[in-house]
């Protein structure tokens, strides 16, 4: 028992809330309340910590107790109306957090809950009223808002001065300190960002929306255990947050656990049947495990939630193998044609239609609709060809024959463990990795980042190094430890196969690269007929990157660098790479089979040429095609174009001899 004055035990509680010890705090209070049960301040004191550990239900009823018992206590009744709000029972809330502004009338954050309950009702006036008047009350507050809305609205520079300025008058500002974060990794400065979110955390241990946000950086910078490490804590911190269920589900699905990312996405839609975000989530995961069903349900829900949300839609399209419904037709179209929707809503739900009329076989309505997706997504990015042919031009002259001559004597990391396939997108690699990952000797991770970033974090701009001019000049040693670099941070996605594949299609420029740091790695070039190969990049929208595959005319220029640059490869590293073409596969499987296996120094095995019974998670576009027999309707899709694509083939034509013949 607590022999101590009563008013002594609640100013250390206190003491205690502030220093952020609310353990301790809670056990004060409990502690107190079991001599004196009817002490209000304590009632109340140990509602609003269970409020903040997000332990609502006990919250609610000690809260409700305390502002019967004390009508006038104004921060009961604001916390009261706390916990309602994030119980999602706006109408609740608002008659306690009236009469706490009453009892407290010139107090910004309250009457900025107000505004938000009536917001969430949709009660448009009242909530600007109480916006209004909290504004009023906090000039600072204003410019806060005044930035955010100048963020909202694409004008991030205006926006960062006004949040730099209110940081420097206030350094304890998290709240702007968040907004600064947010225009860092809206700019993809993802350390800058990083750095601004740990200050965050540290100064708010509690602040949910800062874990969320570190969580997402984490994610953004590879660090995928550390992001679920993360987001697991963010959920710790209130268990009734659909939101940190569904960051953590996406930081799961990334870290290769999709069983514990179903779980968590599920916990968000049983807090939030709405969270739309969630539903999609829930889908993509459920497509990767090959629950076809499931994820057809959830992008369903996800639909009847926000119907104008074309990424849905395409998540549908993006299964490959599901087939749209006139109805959705009729909604896609109506939905393309609303300019003032979102660029990137209606770019979605024109690949879809591209998809869809496909489908139908009306190939001149599917082109069409491609064409209109393609063009309004190229509008918005940024993508040099010049600077693509430069690039390649500085692999050639740098990883020349002379430059492995001179290799040959020196020691790098000797493990055969990765087996890389490179190539263009939509060339047949998901299906090259499903052969391989059938293997009882062989991991699939996926596609792995870790090689380009090995490889671009050599440039140091201080010290004047840059990639791949410094590759020369480095060590042995340094050459061995940038391969061993590239095992121990793949790790993390491997089981305990002796050997795994990193199916990421750039790598094919980094070649030269990874047989210099992994010389005994085993390199798979995915080929497909060019033509095939490049309007499959056209019809697909890629999550990011491949900005190249959006304009006919820069994707077969892009095929034709890709293409010189292997034939550099095969010149200066003989027999390093084994191609491999998908027509071949398709028409004579265990002979490339045994021929890939072969390459690898693997054993034959059934199971590779059953790849589609093999149950593990697929990521890419192709998840529910390589959970089928082979098959040929995949060869030659593109004829059934026929003229709209004689500028691509005329593009390609150097490169149509070897397969024509």
């Amino acid at each position: 028992m607590n022999s101590q004055h009563p008013r002594r035990v609640f100013e250390r509680s206190i003491e205690c809330l502030k220093a952020g010890r609310i353990d301790e705090a809670e056990a004060m209070c409990r502690e107190t309340l079991q001599t004196d049960p009817g002490d209000i301040n304590f009632v109340a004191l140990l509602g609003s910590i269970l409020a903040e550990k997000g332990e609502l239900e006990e919250a609610e009823a000690l809260l409700t107790r305390a502002v019967k018992a004390a009508p006038g206590h104004a921060k009961a009744l604001e916390d009261l109306g706390t916990v309602l709000l994030n119980l999602n029972r706006p109408d609740q809330a608002i008659p306690h957090l009236t009469r706490a502004s009453e009892l407290r009338p010139e107090h910004p954050p309250l009457l900025s809950k107000l505004s938000g309950a009536y917001s969430s009702m949709g009660m448009v006036s009242e909530a600007e009223k109480y916006r209004a008047k909290a504004t009023a009350l906090s000039p600072e507050q204003a410019k806060l808002e005044e930035a955010t809305r100048l963020f909202v609205s694409g004008r991030f520079r205006e926006s960062e001065a006004l949040a730099q300025e209110l940081v420097r008058k206030n350094p304890t500002d998290v709240n702007a300190a968040l907004l600064l974060a947010r225009l860092a990794i809206n700019a993809s400065c993802f350390e800058d960002a990083k750095a601004i979110l740990e200050k965050i955390t540290a100064m708010k241990p509690r602040f949910v929306a800062a874990w969320h946000d570190l969580g997402t950086v984490l994610k953004e910078l590879n660090e995928h255990e550390e992001a679920v490490e993360v987001l697991t804590h963010a959920v710790g911190l209130d268990q009734h947050n659909a939101m940190s269920h569904y960051y953590l589900g996406a930081a799961l699905a990334m870290a290769a656990k999709p069983e514990d990312a179903i779980a968590s996405y599920q916990k968000a839609v049983a807090i939030d049947p709405n969270l739309t975000g969630a539903h999609i989530g829930l889908g993509h995961v459920l497509k990767t495990v090959g629950d076809q069903s499931g994820g057809i349900a959830a992008y369903r829900r996800a639909i009847e939630l926000r119907p104008n949300f074309g990424e849905t839609y395409y998540s549908l399209a993006n299964l490959k193998t599901f087939k749209f419904e006139e109805s959705d037709i009729d909604a896609m179209s109506l939905r393309l044609a609303d300019e003032n929707l979102p660029v990137d809503c209606r770019v979605h739900f024109g690949f879809s239609l591209g998809k869809a009329f496909e489908d139908l076989k009306d190939y001149e309505r599917a082109f069409e609709h491609y064409e209109i997706a393609n063009q309004l997504h190229r509008d918005t990015i940024a993508y040099d060809p010049v600077q693509t042919e430069v690039a390649h031009e500085r692999m050639r002259n740098i990883f020349s024959e002379e430059y492995f001559n001179d290799r040959k004597s020196g020691q790098a990391c000797s493990v055969a463990d990765p087996i890389f396939i490179v190539g263009l997108p939509r060339s047949g690699s998901t299906l090259l990795e499903q052969i391989l990952a059938s293997h009882s000797m062989v991991d699939g991770t996926s596609e792995l980042p870790d090689i380009s970033m090995i490889a671009q974090g050599l440039t140091q701009p201080r010290s004047g190094q840059v990639f791949p001019q410094c590759m020369p000049d480095l060590s042995d040693q340094q050459i061995k430890a940038l391969g061993e670099q590239y095992l121990l941070q793949t790790r993390r996605h491997r089981g305990e196969a002796p050997m795994f594949t990193d199916k990421m299609p750039n790598n094919f420029a980094y070649v030269g690269f990874i047989k210099t740091i992994l010389p005994n790695a085993k390199i798979i070039d995915a080929r497909r007929h060019p033509m095939d190969s490049c309007f499959g990049c056209f019809k697909q929208h890629f999550a990011k990157g491949q900005t190249f595959t959006y304009d006919l005319f820069e994707l077969g220029e892009f095929y034709l660098e890709y293409t010189r640059l292997m034939d550099h490869w095969d010149s200066v590293l003989p027999g390093a790479v084994l191609r491999v073409q998908y027509e071949q596969v398709v028409d004579d499987l265990e002979s490339q089979v045994r021929r890939i296996l072969e390459f690898c120094k693997l054993p034959f095995e059934d199971a590779c040429v059953n790849f589609h019974e093999t149950k593990r998670s697929v990521r890419t576009a192709s998840s529910e095609q390589v959970r089928q027999p082979i098959y040929r309707g995949a060869v030659a899709t593109w004829k059934r174009y026929g003229a709209n694509l004689d500028p691509l083939r005329d593009i390609l034509a150097p490169v149509f001899p070897e397969w024509d013949k």
